[in-house]
């Protein structure tokens, strides 16, 4: 009787976790695959209509017109992908994937730690690569992204990953890759509820606010420079910021503010910043590109903020700081800003709706976002050397209507595009084919 207790309880524990777990991570590439036929979107605004692709230990041995390069593909394993379409994987920066996993439940939810200046708090010890989240990206095509910390003054440090692991260690692609900065704001609004003017105005705390974080990169500085007899973990985090190590994203919307923060980084000696959110860059943008200075565009999805905005102007955006030469990324940062994040194709078919070519808005969540976040030599394009990260669909992937993929790899790997939503699509499905 004991016995076939301990088997039933065994039974129950094994059922509960393959109904919580994610997808079994995919196994190493061991043969050449090779697809052919697909309208291959390089990622840097080219396209081969009639494309030959082989991947090869996990890397793009070859991508070429299969009209001009004939290639004996007999012992490869074969992707038939005519009429249908390949892009490099989907790139979302400055996201909390991972971090939490059920709003409601404190115990799932990591991505702020208590304090306001905390550059040495690392998002990626804590991103869990079992996610029912983050597996939910992949059949949209989005297969890699930043973990980024929030609150305070100074958030904490981002890493980059991808979305097919069995733990932080494996996800890992660029560890440690920047520093996250909330910018004071120069203006505020009225607290409606307390009867004050719900209009803008200044922030009289702005300079004061400016002056501490100036005052606490000088203490950086000079830890840094010192004997470091004691050690200071804030103060060495931000080392990588002067020495060209770690970029400086800052979060800033207003003009004033972006022009401030320009003026800090230049001031610091900062190597590389960027800016994010940035919904009045475009009235610096020639400001930006001297400074070579790119956007991390806020989600095009919302409505203006200041009532003598243009009514489109967060869907525009991103041609407007393109069209000033701009290095320009999208990102999906915001009110339910995880299970949003699947739909960053959608936010760059919005750009296009609104003024960029196609490919230019797939730069903007590929080959853009790579080279933003520093990972451009092997992520964000479809070209031979670079990580076989990328995927198959069978229509454009930058509209919700048509992007059904039916293949997706990360550095090679064959990887699942099941989730939990699919289980869920795919039993309601039969449900009322059975009821016709």
């Amino acid at each position: 009787m004991k016995q076939i207790k301990q088997t039933l309880i065994v039974l129950l524990v094994l059922c509960f976790s393959s109904a919580i777990a994610q997808q079994t991570p995919a196994p190493k590439q061991t043969k050449d695959i090779a697809i052919v036929g697909a309208t291959a979107h390089i990622g840097n605004g080219k396209v081969i209509e009639n494309s030959i692709i082989i991947i090869k230990d996990g890397k793009l041995l070859t991508v070429a017109d299969a009209g001009i390069v004939k290639i004996n593909i007999t012992n490869m394993e074969t992707i038939n992908a005519e009429g249908k379409h390949v892009y490099p994987g989907f790139i979302v920066p400055n996201t909390t994937l991972g971090l939490v996993e059920i709003d409601a439940v404190r115990a799932t939810d990591d991505d702020a730690e208590i304090g306001t200046y905390k550059p040495h708090i690392r998002s990626l010890i804590a991103y869990n690569a079992e996610s029912k989240v983050v597996e939910s990206m992949r059949p949209n095509g989005v297969l890699i992204g930043q973990i980024t910390p929030r609150g305070g003054t100074i958030s904490g440090t981002s890493s980059i990953v991808q979305f097919d692991a069995w733990n932080w260690e494996d996800a890992a692609i660029k560890v440690d890759d920047g520093i996250h900065v909330n910018w004071p704001n120069s203006f505020s609004r009225g607290r409606w509820w307390r009867g004050e003017d719900p209009g803008l105005k200044p922030n009289e705390n702005y300079s004061k606010q400016v002056k501490e974080l100036q005052d606490y990169l000088d203490q950086s500085k000079a830890y840094n420079n010192g004997d470091k007899k004691i050690t200071n973990l804030p103060f060495e985090a931000l080392k990588g910021i002067f020495d060209g190590s770690k970029k400086l994203y800052v979060n800033v919307d207003d003009e004033k503010g972006i022009n401030d923060v320009i003026n800090f980084k230049n001031k610091n000696g900062i190597k590389h910043m960027v800016i994010v959110g940035g919904y009045s860059a475009y009235k610096v943008a020639d400001l930006l590109k001297q400074n070579n200075i790119p956007v991390l565009v806020q989600r095009l999805h919302k409505t203006p903020s200041n009532e003598d905005d243009d009514y489109d102007l967060p869907y525009k955006l991103a041609k407007l700081l393109t069209d000033k030469g701009v290095t320009v990324a999208l990102e999906s940062s915001g009110s339910m800003e995880r299970m949003n994040a699947r739909n960053l194709p959608f936010l760059a078919g919005t750009a296009v709706a609104h003024g960029v070519t196609k490919e230019q808005a797939l730069q903007m969540i590929t080959l853009n976002t790579a080279k933003i976040l520093g990972i451009d030599d092997q992520y964000g394009s479809l070209e031979e050397g670079k990580s076989a990260t990328l995927f198959i669909s069978e229509g454009d992937a930058l509209d919700m209507r048509t992007n059904v993929l039916t293949h997706a790899f990360i550095d090679g790997r064959d990887v699942s595009l099941e989730s939990h939503q699919t289980k869920l699509w795919k039993r309601y499905s039969n449900k009322f084919k059975n009821q016709e």
